[in-house]
């Protein structure tokens, strides 16, 4: 078995800022000698979070009135009135998203659907400096 990994920085504007990040997964696995196995995709924090999800501006566009109405931005959050940051929200659409996404690995490709993109979405109210950790364990 073999492992690979890779750290990659995205600037995020914040506010459900959306990135279409697999062409750099796909440039990671095609650099890698791993041609059966796994890739994950990790990013560390608690106000982002990384999924699957057809690139196309009418799916982006009811994913994020989705997220709104799953914890709007404009509600009571305790978080905000403990740390005053105004971020409570950023921390509820993460923890709903998840940090991380696993995809298999076959004959050197990812094995997503014809059309599922991988997405790092930012929840944070500002703009940021991601980190993404990408990781391939195979053969």
């Amino acid at each position: 078995m073999s492992s690979r990994s890779r750290v990659i920085r995205i600037q995020t504007r914040g506010f459900s800022d959306m990135h279409d990040i697999t062409p750099l997964a796909d440039e990671f696995l095609s650099s890698s000698a791993v041609k059966s196995g796994l890739f994950c995709a990790f990013v560390p924090g608690a106000t982002a979070g990384i999924t699957t999800i057809e690139n196309e501006e009418g799916a982006l566009h009811d994913l994020r009135e989705a997220i709104e109405r799953m914890a709007p931005r404009n509600i009571h959050y305790e978080h905000d009135a403990r740390w005053g940051d105004g971020n409570g929200f950023s921390h509820v659409r993460a923890a709903l998203l998840g940090p991380s996404l696993s995809v298999p690995v076959a004959d050197g490709k990812l094995r997503l659907g014809t059309w599922q993109q991988i997405l790092l979405i930012d929840f944070d109210n500002r703009p940021r400096s991601r980190e993404v950790i990408f990781e391939i364990v195979g053969d």
